[in-house]
């Protein structure tokens, strides 16, 4: 009995939302490949997926599986593909602090720990701060309260006129560096939230904020896009690297980041250290 009412709400589920044939379309079409060079990389023909497509043929769950991974589709989409085509979603999604994600949430805050005095932070797929170290508070005086409140979106905390914009002293340059990362991130996902995110950032003021400060950017060999944030010790410069897990196949996982800054230069560096 109990197997039968999930494969009724599976099926029901199915019919409401989009159908597999327009998941695998919308997907391949986003990467950016023919049906020829998905089917090769995929190793089935070409014609069997146009039927799939088309939904003149029904794909079996590995199927579903295997497109999915040759598109790169991320977990939580999978999981919406596996139910379009009538299965039970494959990827589970729980909290941070669930129980059986304690490893992963020691590690991330191992990692945080570990990068100080630096400043580091974790953040999901919407830019969210879930968890951040000791030398990220420091830099966020004389922000407006309001930004600083739960859920805390980094993006919107860097850009936006009352919270870090009028202190970034290149904050065109820096500007353009995140909305071209978060427009190839909605190009990947074609996540709704990014989208509006997008939309929000885009309104806001690029240039002007920093006017009148001594001229700070600096070419840094080229090799970087630096933050360089007017702070009472001076003007800090940093650049980012960012670490993701490698493997993972829980949906929360997959979507975190974390974004740790490093001193581009020696005088930041020594700031940091004297703390």
């Amino acid at each position: 009995m109990a197997a039968r009412r999930r494969d009724a709400i599976l099926r029901h589920m199915s019919s409401t939302q989009t159908q597999i044939g327009d998941h695998l379309r919308n997907w391949r079409q986003r990467r950016r490949l023919s049906q020829l060079e998905l089917a090769g990389d995929a190793e089935i023909s070409t014609r069997h997926l146009s039927f799939l497509e088309t939904g003149r043929a029904q794909p079996s769950r590995e199927m579903v599986l295997r497109l999915a991974e040759q598109l790169d589709v991320p977990l939580r989409e999978r999981n919406a593909m596996l139910i379009a085509a009538g299965f039970a979603p494959k990827f589970q999604e729980r909290t941070l602090d669930h129980p059986s994600l304690k490893v992963a949430r020691q590690a991330i805050d191992l990692v945080l720990a570990a990068h100080e005095p630096f400043p580091a932070l974790a953040i999901d797929r919407h830019w969210t701060m879930v968890a951040s170290n000791k030398a990220v508070a420091p830099l966020l005086g004389g922000i407006d309260a309001a930004l600083l409140r739960p859920p805390v979106n980094v993006l919107r905390l860097s850009l936006h006129p009352q919270g870090l914009a009028p202190r970034i002293a290149n904050l065109a340059e820096w500007r353009g560096h995140l909305l071209a990362r978060l427009q190839h991130q909605v190009r990947a996902t074609a996540d709704e939230t990014l989208t509006a995110l997008l939309d929000e950032l885009r309104r806001y003021p690029g240039h002007g904020a920093s006017a009148g400060r001594p001229a700070a950017t600096r070419d840094y060999a080229g090799i970087v896009v630096p933050l360089e944030l007017v702070t009472p010790a001076g003007t800090l410069a940093f650049f980012s690297t960012t670490t993701v897990f490698g493997t993972p196949v829980d949906v929360t996982l997959s979507e975190l980041a974390v974004e740790a800054f490093f001193p581009a230069d020696a005088a930041t560096a020594e700031v940091l250290r004297r703390g």
